[in-house]
């Protein structure tokens, strides 16, 4: 099944963007067969990284810009830079022995260099903040190159979730508002014990907000986690942290402390989160749910 599986995905890469397969159409497809069947990495470790770069339309690797970003040296944000890096999944070993530390920070630098050229002429500016080390981990882990990840990384900051790295951290702030609305909506009961216990999601979901549940264990969910993002959109990150919630639900509403058991999420399995967070979203009032979807991207328009 995962080998017919693979071929499958292969047909729809190797066609995307010709005159047999529209781009557009290959993203359907891929979304489509994504959530009903997962990619089959086991079988062909290749796919991930072809599919992550036809969902954020990564079209051009300009080897050649990125050296030159490297070459120019350490950037004035590098201290801040190295403050974070050398906690990037800092307990994870099958990502230390792929991905090392001067990567993440070779990385980073290099989109401070792309930010410091383009200040003035996007509608946003970007400049690192914390939690960007942890999401470039996904891409350096995923891609077979660190230029690819570096693209890759710099499409889906500037445009999957800019608001996130703004320097008040607007988008992360906006989800965890939008995270305990959300669960005040699908579980009232939960959502009421929780504030009983003076336990918000500005407590408990930073980090997993913050770095769209890479912080969490283990990392081959949080890939598969990551495929489903990618494919629908960063801002179910929220629907799949209250997913969460509803897996450790009975501990939760039985604990005295469930701030304690909410300090550090346990391990999860992506396609149970996956399909509890694809149920919660027909129960969320419409101008909720657009809301949500626009909350990584789009400020809301000023009151009056």
């Amino acid at each position: 099944m995962a080998d017919q599986t693979a071929r499958a995905f292969r047909r729809i890469l190797d066609n995307a963007g010709s005159v047999r397969l529209s781009a557009d159409d290959a993203t359907k497809k891929l979304r489509r067969m994504i959530l009903v069947d997962g990619i089959p990495t086991s079988v062909d470790p290749t796919l991930r990284p072809r599919i992550w770069k036809i969902l954020l339309k990564v079209n051009e690797i300009d080897a050649d810009e990125y050296l030159e970003y490297v070459s120019r040296g350490p950037p004035e944000v590098r201290e801040k830079i190295r403050n974070d890096t050398h906690r990037t999944l800092k307990k994870d070993f099958d990502f230390h022995e792929r991905v090392s530390e001067t990567m993440i920070i070779r990385l980073l630098d290099a989109f401070e260099w792309r930010c410091r050229d383009r200040e003035g002429f996007q509608s946003l500016d970007f400049s690192y903040v914390q939690g960007m080390n942890v999401l470039s981990a996904p891409f350096l882990y995923t891609l077979p190159s660190e230029i690819e990840a570096f693209y890759c990384f710099s499409k889906f900051i500037e445009e999957a979730c800019p608001l996130y790295v703004q320097p008040t951290l607007e988008g992360v702030h906006r989800g965890l508002n939008l995270l305990d609305r959300c669960l005040r909506i699908v579980d009232e009961e939960l959502f009421t014990y929780l504030r009983k216990k003076k336990v918000s999601a500005e407590i408990y979901a930073f980090a997993s907000t913050m770095t769209l549940c890479a912080n969490t264990r283990p990392l081959d969910q949080v890939l598969q986690l990551w495929d489903f993002l990618l494919a629908f959109g960063v801002h179910l990150n929220i629907l799949c942290v209250i997913a969460q919630l509803f897996l450790m639900r009975d501990d939760l509403m039985t604990s005295k402390s469930p701030g304690t058991l909410l300090y550090k999420f346990p391990p999860f399995n992506a396609v149970d989160v996956i399909g509890i967070a694809v149920t919660l979203v027909r129960d969320l009032p419409a101008d909720l749910y657009d809301e949500l979807v626009r909350h990584p991207f789009e400020r809301p328009p000023l009151a009056r």
